[in-house]
């Protein structure tokens, strides 16, 4: 499935998942690895959620389903027609989830328009290592 606006994002734009980093040193590496085009994997479960996050602005389905738990992942994810605008990210927490562990939690809120409605999504993400990478599980909506 073709990514959205992919080349809007270079090297030194700021990452969409608003690290504070420029998209090169943040999601854009583990992206790019998805793709073969580098090495790069998140070393936590909060990198692996920003890196999701920034997949979903840019429609890139397959970087989602490759790091969706094989036990949790739907089928296919079509972001092709999808008519959400995401603006925002804000990580309010993490319970473990670092280098060393094996499992973590991410509390985050992320903001979206829809036909130029502001939205927006408040979960507690469950993620699990396996074989030194980092699996998105399932996730709590509060």
């Amino acid at each position: 499935m073709a990514k959205k606006s992919a080349q809007a994002f270079t090297d030194q734009s700021d990452c969409p998942c608003q690290s504070g980093l420029s998209y090169g040193q943040c999601c854009g590496r583990f992206l790019e690895a998805a793709d073969n085009k580098a090495t790069s994997v998140p070393q936590t479960a909060e990198q692996l959620m920003r890196s999701r996050y920034t997949a979903y602005v840019l429609g890139d389905s397959q970087y989602l389903l490759n790091t969706w738990h094989p036990q949790y992942r739907p089928q296919k994810i079509d972001l092709a027609d999808s008519t959400q605008q995401w603006i925002g990210l804000k990580i309010k927490d993490t319970h473990k989830g670092l280098a060393q562990d094996d499992s973590g939690e991410v509390h985050f809120i992320a903001r979206y328009k829809v036909n130029g409605k502001a939205s927006r999504l408040e979960e507690r993400s469950q993620f699990v290592k396996m074989a030194g990478q980092w699996f998105y599980t399932t996730g709590q909506i509060l």
